[in-house]
């Protein structure tokens, strides 16, 4: 597999093992090969993730092999690895990797880390969410086409709402929208914000989109995920290479690419030079307010809606519907 190598960055030492490993075997891309990847990505990559929380999943043989998720950094960890205390919805806490700069990226890559997802603050302000996330999920039957469709239409919406919103392949099946938020709000009123969206989307577009948390509602429909908004939730992060055997990208696209994009020409092959060509389709985000959503929000709620489901891990919310599928409770 070779020998260790010594990578220098931001000023930090980072040693890499075995750094010939294959980690993706379509292309035969190494660990090496996913670390310079991130280097060639690095700005774009850290002005999204740097100083925010990261759960880590793991895959110590690569992609397509045995995986677990990570929150708590190991005890053997460098003293210059930065962390912090994130909590989960239970209330354990942890301390979690921080995205601090690409040595820090390097370090969990080289434990066979294929997955970064990202909580939505930064670790010196937990009580504050600065970034709405709209994951756009297909239900079985629902093709990329839909996916897309869907994500042009949730974009307009944000538009009469004054929020300019940013799109990216999930690197998988689906499409993430995100719009970066003032420093005014915690993640339960980002998810109330989501909540509204996902509902005036459905009102708007019924057979296309859906706000239904239980599945067997959902038909072959795109889902609104508005519960990716919960607190201590995380996405998988923009420029991050998924744990697939071609190394796809979760990689943030301009919305005039969104008609022909394909996602899994997206790679770790193919998107530095893309990003060399056509620049950060991120670079001009700015922090925006999520107020007429909230007022769409307390709208809804006047209007006599219940909140949305939560999902099984979080305590009963106030103004939470019982939680159980309506088949069930139609037989109950």
């Amino acid at each position: 597999m070779g020998e260790s190598v010594v990578l220098e960055l931001d000023g930090t030492e980072v040693p890499v093992s075995h750094p010939d490993k294959v980690f993706f075997s379509r292309g035969g891309e190494t660990k090496l090969d996913l670390i310079r990847y991130y280097q060639a990505v690095a700005g774009p990559l850290l002005s999204t993730l740097q100083g925010r929380p990261l759960l880590l999943e793991r895959y110590p043989d690569g992609a397509g092999g045995k995986s677990f998720f990570q929150k708590r950094v190991p005890k053997s960890a460098p003293a210059w690895l930065r962390t912090t205390v994130v909590s989960t919805p239970n209330g354990t806490t942890s301390d979690a990797l921080v995205a601090a700069d690409l040595a820090h990226i390097a370090w969990a890559v080289n434990l066979g880390c294929l997955g970064f997802h990202v909580w939505p603050y930064h670790a010196d302000t937990p009580e504050v969410a600065d970034e709405l996330r709209i994951d756009l999920d297909p239900s079985p039957g629902v093709t990329f086409a839909q996916v897309v469709e869907a994500a042009r239409l949730t974009g307009q919406l944000l538009g009469e709402h004054g929020i300019e919103a940013q799109v990216k392949t999930s690197g998988s099946r689906g499409l993430h929208i995100y719009a970066a938020l003032l420093p005014r709000w915690n993640s339960y009123e980002v998810r109330a914000a989501a909540v509204a969206l996902a509902r005036e989307l459905e009102r708007r577009h019924p057979d296309l989109i859906t706000a239904k948390w239980w599945k067997e509602e959902r038909g072959s429909r795109v889902f609104v995920d508005y519960n990716q908004n919960a607190p201590h939730k995380t996405v998988f992060g923009a420029w991050c290479v998924r744990p697939r055997v071609g190394a796809q990208v979760s990689a943030p696209i301009s919305w005039d690419e969104l008609a022909a994009v394909d996602p899994d020409s997206l790679t770790i092959a193919t998107v530095p030079g893309r990003l060399a060509e056509l620049g950060d389709p991120w670079a001009d985000r700015r922090p925006q307010s999520i107020e007429p959503l909230l007022e769409r929000s307390a709208r809804d709620m006047a209007a006599g809606l219940q909140d949305a489901p939560w999902p099984p891990v979080y305590p009963k919310q106030p103004n939470e519907p019982p939680r159980v599928a309506p088949s069930r409770a139609k037989r109950d």
